[in-house]
C-alpha cells in the first residue's frame, strides 16, 4: 500500500489517535466509575478479579446459610423454652397427683391435663421454619413424631433421621447447628429402650400412673419428669451455643464482605481524580495539536506552476 502522507503527517495522526484514545478512556472511567469494563482494559488482572468475585459470591451464600441457621436456632430455642415450661407444669401436676389426699377421680382429671401437655410437647417437636421441621434431621420435610396416646410413650415414631448437615463459616470451617427430635424428646439407651430422661416416656408414664391411681408410680414419675426437664435444658443450652457461634460467624462473614469489596475496588474502580487530570491534559494536548496543525504552511508545488 502506498501512502500519500508525509512522515510528519503520519506522526501527527498517530499522536492524534493516541490523545483521542486517552480522552475516550478517561471519559469512560469518569462516567462509569470503573477502570476495568472489558478484559482488554487490564488482561493481567482479570484472573485475580474473577477469583475475588467468586470468593465474594461464595461468602454471600455463607451469610445466607448462616442467616437461615440462625433463624432455625432461634426458633428451636423458643420451642425448647416452651417445652421446659410444659415440663415444669407436668412436675407440678405429678407432685399434686402423688399427694395421698388425691382420689381416683381427681387423678383422672390431672391425667387429662397431662395429656394436653403431651399434645403440646409433640407440637413443640414439630416446630417448623419456612416449611422445614427443624428437629427433623436430614429428613426435615415431615415431622418425626405424632401424638398417639394409645401408643408406647404416647407417640408414633415417624422418622429417626440423623442430623448430619453442617453449617459453614467464613473461614471454611463447619459446625453442627441442629439436634433431632429423637435426641431431644425421645432419648434411647444403647439397647433401644427408653432412657431415664426420655421426655415423651416420662409424660406418658405419669399420665398412665394417674389413670391407674397408682401413687407409687406417680411419685416415681416426678423424678423421671425432672430428668426429662434437664434433658430439655441441655438441648436449649446447645442451641444457645449455636446461636453465639452463628453470630460470630456472621460478623466474620460481614468483615469478609468488606475485604472483598475493597480488594475488588482496588482492581476495577477508577481513580476519578487521576482520570479527570488525564482528561484535562489530553484535551489540552488535542487543542494544541489542532492549533499547531492550523499554522502549518499549506503551499504546494502547484502554487508555483503557471
Amino acid at each position: 500500500m502506498v501512502t500519500m502522507l508525509s512522515g510528519s503527517s503520519e506522526l501527527y495522526i498517530t499522536d492524534l489517535n493516541r490523545i483521542e484514545s486517552t480522552i475516550a478512556q478517561a471519559n469512560q472511567q469518569i462516567s462509569s466509575g470503573y477502570r476495568i469494563t472489558v478484559a482488554s482494559d487490564a488482561p493481567d488482572q482479570i484472573a485475580s478479579l474473577l477469583q475475588l468475585r467468586a470468593d465474594q459470591q461464595h461468602n454471600t451464600q455463607v451469610e445466607s446459610n448462616l442467616s437461615l441457621a440462625g433463624t432455625e436456632a432461634s426458633s428451636a430455642d423458643g420451642a425448647l423454652s416452651t417445652a421446659i415450661q410444659l415440663m415444669d407444669r407436668a412436675v407440678t401436676l405429678a407432685t399434686q397427683g402423688a399427694n395421698a389426699t388425691q382420689t381416683a377421680d381427681t387423678r383422672t382429671d390431672i391425667a387429662q391435663e397431662v395429656a394436653s401437655l403431651q399434645a403440646e410437647m409433640v407440637a413443640a417437636s414439630q416446630t417448623t421454619v419456612q416449611g422445614r421441621y427443624i428437629f427433623g434431621g436430614d429428613q426435615n420435610a415431615a415431622p418425626s413424631y405424632a401424638l398417639d396416646l394409645n401408643a408406647a410413650d404416647g407417640v408414633d415414631v415417624l422418622s429417626t433421621s440423623a442430623a448430619t448437615a453442617q453449617v459453614e463459616d467464613a473461614s471454611g470451617g463447619t459446625f453442627s447447628a441442629t439436634e433431632t427430635a429423637q435426641q431431644i424428646f425421645d432419648d434411647q439407651n444403647a439397647d433401644g429402650s427408653d432412657a431415664a430422661d426420655n421426655v415423651f416416656a416420662a409424660l406418658n408414664n405419669v399420665r398412665l400412673a394417674l389413670l391407674a391411681n397408682d401413687q407409687d408410680s406417680i411419685t416415681a414419675g416426678v423424678t423421671s419428669l425432672q430428668l426429662a426437664s434437664q434433658r430439655l435444658n441441655s438441648a436449649q443450652a446447645f442451641y444457645g451455643t449455636v446461636e453465639n457461634r452463628i453470630q460470630d460467624a456472621t460478623t466474620s462473614a460481614q468483615d469478609q464482605d468488606v475485604n472483598f469489596a475493597t480488594e475488588i475496588g482496588n482492581i476495577e474502580d477508577a481513580d476519578i481524580p487521576s482520570a479527570d487530570m488525564k482528561l484535562t491534559e489530553a484535551t489540552t494536548q488535542l487543542q494544541a495539536a489542532f492549533m499547531v496543525q492550523a499554522k502549518m504552511p499549506t503551499t504546494t508545488l502547484f502554487n508555483y506552476m503557471g
